[in-house]
């Protein structure tokens, strides 16, 4: 084994679990070190609604890939999966395991996987997103279809990112695939470890970890992002908690109804999250109660 993967819903202990086998194979003195597979965890500030793992819960294990984009930055996929494998690559070289934790199954299938992304353009992009926030998703859908249609027909017509993504790669290299590829290892020798738990406790335990949020300052860690240019950041500001701070801070909502928000948001996450990841054969999975 060269890499391990530990993958999973959110709240299901995924980071946790990486740092105790990280701890068990050092102490079988076996060097490990471990790189985030989280898009949200690469900004910086972003701490309390990301649930970044603080020094001490990293238990001296180094991490790769925290904190190293200010919340203007965007971390597209493409770019993730250079850094992450570079990251990779790096922990390689030096004889230790890269235990990879994980996220959204796009990103880590991305890291992971062979998956390759059509050519962007700044200002073939910008044009399109001025056409979104012109007609909308639905009109912009409709024209993807009249360009595209099997690309229309993998994409929901009120996704309007993924549409005016669609619409670039159409028009710079004349397709667009809305499905992912079979998934197929671009790195040797991965083992992929899954956590599973029953519904009803991954529910709690994201409510809880919501509440702890709001307790810890999510409100005021989003007030001093927002003064840093959250609102400017393509990804970082439409991070589950974040986004829905922001719609309280705008009076769009009450304090209450943005954590409900939250917790509710974060659930159906973690459902999307674990039907991707149980497509994926190739995972062992073990109980995360």
């Amino acid at each position: 084994m060269t890499v391990l993967a530990v993958v999973g819903p959110t709240a299901s202990g995924k980071s946790a679990l990486a740092v105790r086998i990280a701890q068990r194979l050092i102490g079988q003195g076996r060097r490990c070190e471990i790189v985030s597979g989280d898009s949200m965890l690469v900004y910086r500030g972003m701490d309390i609604g990301t649930a970044k793992p603080t020094l001490a819960e990293r238990g001296g294990v180094p991490h790769h890939l925290i904190d190293i984009m200010d919340v203007t930055q965007t971390a597209s996929v493409a770019e993730f999966q250079r850094l992450a494998r570079a990251a990779i690559a790096d922990v390689q070289a030096r004889g230790a395991l890269p235990i990879v934790v994980g996220g959204s199954a796009l990103y880590m299938h991305a890291i992971l996987d062979e998956m390759d992304f059509p050519a962007t353009d700044p200002d073939v992009r910008a044009r399109w997103e001025a056409e979104l926030a012109r007609v909308g998703p639905a009109a912009l859908h409709a024209e993807l279809a009249r360009r595209s249609p099997s690309a229309a027909a993998g994409i929901l017509p009120g996704n309007g990112r993924r549409i005016v993504r669609a619409l670039e790669a159409v028009e710079l290299t004349g397709e667009f695939r809305s499905q992912l590829p079979e998934p197929r290892y671009a790195l040797s020798d991965v083992r992929q470890i899954g956590l599973e738990l029953p519904r009803d406790l991954l529910d709690a335990r994201i409510a809880a970890r919501v509440d702890a949020m709001w307790g810890a300052g999510l409100v005021d860690e989003v007030r001093g992002l927002e003064a840093v240019g959250l609102r400017q950041g393509l990804t970082a500001s439409r991070a589950l908690g974040y986004r829905q701070v922001l719609a309280y801070l705008d009076g769009e909502l009450t304090e209450a109804h943005a954590r409900e928000a939250t917790i509710q948001a974060t659930r159906r996450f973690a459902r999307k999250q674990a039907g991707w990841f149980r497509r994926d054969q190739r995972i062992r999975w073990v109980s995360g109660a």
